[in-house]
């Protein structure tokens, strides 16, 4: 008779972040154990609170006061696993690891180095150039409004389009496309109000007079699939890779992707995470082949019931399984898997759900 196994308690970070719901249900349904899951959020109404077991409200990641709450929170419930999903996140916990592990609690993050080099993609590239041979578009950093106009130029700009985004930023707030052949009026009306697409003059009209320039990464623009990559990794070993279409998106998340099998990609994750050592789950994005983005956290998932990536990641962490055991589960990717994500609601009166 197989012994039961014992339960679990934790803590999930920002569960309103649009891959908490499934997330949470995935952890419930894990057909092997209960999970008792409490949840954190800076929102008290992130839509978590109201499928988890129990839930705080806490500080922005960012912020002097996050790590005393949620060492308050880890002392007062006595978790087994905190499990952060935001990028805000992930290095203040990193930093102060050490804290909640001597509470009894294992944080599912990476050290505090491979999580700086990730979250700035100037670094990030550079890391990349010097130790591997990995794919990744042309780049160049600008730091004055007079740095950007003469990388543009290199670009191509105004024959190519090219995209910015900050050295450290978040999903995609302020990334933006430069693109002299996109019709303006067509995006007045006919796109959606969060277009990405800006024009040089917009640019120099919001900076020109600015007493500060941010850090700014300017790339040529990539055309090609999109496809991400989801690992689970122990300090820069890879041990499990899917591979995901990403054939729509809305607010900078798949809501349309189909499972497929990318040897290339797998290899390209396995020599990224050779160079940046980074720990449990790690999601990659490429377009066209090239690296965009890393991040060093939990992301979005297509599911299977018997290959919960968050859940398998909670087990390594625990010691309940090695790594090896979690490169056997590459046997069980289901190729041709498709996910679509819809919009749902929840309804509660007082923080109460109540349908």
């Amino acid at each position: 008779m197989r012994e039961k196994m014992k339960d679990l308690k934790v803590i999930l970070t920002a569960c309103g972040c649009p891959g908490a719901s499934t997330m949470i249900k995935m952890l419930k349904n894990n057909g092997e154990r209960k999970i008792e899951i409490i949840g954190t959020d800076m929102d008290e109404e992130a839509v978590g609170r109201f499928l988890v077991d129990k839930f705080y409200r806490v500080p922005s990641g960012e912020s002097k006061d996050y790590i005393p709450k949620m060492l308050e929170i880890v002392e007062k419930e006595r978790p087994d696993v905190l499990f952060p999903e935001s990028s805000f996140e992930v290095y203040p916990l990193a930093c102060n690891r050490a804290l909640f592990e001597d509470l009894g609690t294992k944080v599912l993050v990476s050290d505090p180095e491979p999580i700086e080099v990730s979250n700035n993609k100037n670094k990030m590239y550079k890391v990349l150039s010097e130790k591997t041979n990995v794919d990744l578009p042309r780049y160049f950093s600008a730091e004055s409004l007079d740095e950007f106009m003469d990388v543009i130029e290199k670009l191509g700009y105004p024959e190519n389009p090219v995209i910015f985004k900050p050295h450290v930023g978040k999903g995609s707030r302020g990334v933006r496309i430069l693109d002299p052949i996109a019709d303006r009026r067509e995006i007045l009306m006919k796109k959606k109000p969060i277009s990405k697409y800006m024009s040089i003059q917009e640019f120099e009209e919001i900076f020109r007079e600015a007493e500060d320039f941010p850090k700014l990464l300017v790339m040529e623009f990539l055309e090609g699939m999109e496809m991400t990559t989801d690992s689970i990794a122990m300090k820069g070993r890879e041990l499990l890779t899917t591979v995901k279409t990403v054939e729509q998106a809305r607010w900078g998340v798949i809501v349309r992707g189909e499972l497929v099998k990318k040897d290339d990609l797998v290899e390209q994750a396995r020599k990224i995470l050779g160079a940046i050592p980074l720990s449990y789950c790690v999601n990659m994005q490429f377009i066209a082949g090239k690296l965009i983005e890393i991040n060093p956290r939990v992301s979005t998932f297509i599911y299977q019931r018997d290959l919960i990536a968050p859940y398998l990641a909670i087990k390594l962490a625990l010691g309940e399984l090695s790594e090896e055991d979690i490169r056997k589960y590459e046997r069980k990717i289901d190729y041709g898997r498709r996910m679509v994500r819809y919009m749902d609601q929840v309804f509660h009166k007082g923080g109460r759900r109540v349908l």
